[in-house]
């Protein structure tokens, strides 16, 4: 049997009037897989918040795995959930668990990979947290924009134009798409003409980012890439590790390949320390799993979910979006 849990008001239980309290909501959560770095921070202020809350929180690793997460949903179900939050494995497989969660009636919070516009309309129990991934395109375009319009050397062959590397995240992903596109047409929107030298997906992973820049370095030679822009921090430190092996980005100002990435992950953070890094965009973990959190319990409380309940503005009734926020060498330190 579920046991649901209101904060403000009462459940009937053989007639009697009983108090529910906040300790009595139990969320299970489902993450796409633990070895990402910027989930990693997530999950980590979903915890987090959920000791404000003094409710359960139970994560589970899904393993890059679609058919295991699809599990994990049910066992959740079956264990009495009062509120799912699922960080989906593919985006366009989150019908079938909204589905699952309508069935039981059971709110379900969808965090950082948004699930498709059909999906979230189907369902009035249905929340999705994230951030619109167009915006992190244009911060890391214009990065790459600004640091070419202040240091004119950066055009090495001196005609006008960026040559640069894409390395995007996982194939079909809403994030990787938009923000390929959106960081060219920043560097585009800021005056410069652009030639792509080599474009291909490394699906968020720091390894076959460096396999990936390795393959580009050998193909059209180091000394034609001017910058590379990668869909993620992992990415972009793998990149940067390929282009260390040849002796750049390791100190000497005459062999540095401006990189930039997204997430400003620690990591990253520390490759901007060490100057082996250019820049990156804020993706807010810490902030998308507080408001998932928010979300979820409020909605097992049986809330309204608002910006008076959770603290964060909600957009059509549906969509918590968390701003992103541009990493440079002039505030990186903020961050960490």
């Amino acid at each position: 049997m579920k046991k649901w849990a209101l904060c403000v008001g009462t459940v009937l239980v053989l007639g009697l009037a009983v108090s529910a309290m906040a300790a009595d909501v139990l969320v299970g959560a489902c993450i796409y897989k633990f070895d990402d770095t910027f989930m990693t921070g997530v999950r980590n202020a979903m915890n987090a918040e959920m000791k404000e809350h003094s409710g359960s929180l139970e994560i589970v690793d899904s393993q890059n795995r679609q058919p295991d997460q699809n599990n994990q949903v049910d066992t959740y179900i079956t264990k009495g959930v009062n509120a799912l939050i699922v960080n989906p494995v593919d985006r366009t497989a989150a019908a079938p668990l909204m589905l699952k969660a309508k069935a039981e009636g059971l709110p379900i919070v969808f965090v950082n990979r948004e699930p498709q516009e059909e999906v979230m309309k189907s369902y009035d129990k249905t929340w999705y947290v994230g951030a619109k991934a167009e915006e992190s395109g244009t911060l890391s375009g214009q990065i790459i924009a600004d640091y070419f319009k202040a240091n004119k050397a950066a055009d090495k062959n001196g005609d006008g134009k960026i040559q640069y590397i894409m390395i995007r995240g996982e194939q079909g992903h809403q994030d990787a798409t938009l923000r390929t596109e959106y960081s060219v047409k920043a560097m585009k929107d800021s005056g410069f003409e652009l030639e792509e030298l080599g474009s291909d997906t490394a699906n968020w992973d720091k390894v076959q980012g460096a396999n990936k820049m390795s393959g580009f370095i050998s193909a059209v030679g180091l000394d034609r890439i001017e910058a590379v822009l990668a869909n993620n921090d992992d990415m972009a430190l793998g990149a940067i590790e390929a282009l260390k092996a040849e002796g750049y980005n390791a100190g000497d100002p005459a062999k540095f390949v401006p990189v930039v990435g997204v997430d400003a992950t620690a990591p990253a953070l520390e490759a901007m320390k060490d100057g082996s890094m250019l820049g990156t965009v804020l993706n807010d973990a810490v902030n998308q799993g507080k408001a998932a959190v928010r979300v979820a319990v409020a909605a097992a409380e049986g809330r309204e979910v608002t910006k008076e309940s959770i603290g964060y503005d909600v957009t059509d009734e549906r969509y918590i979006w968390i701003p992103y926020r541009k990493v440079t060498s002039e505030n990186y330190k903020e961050f960490m």
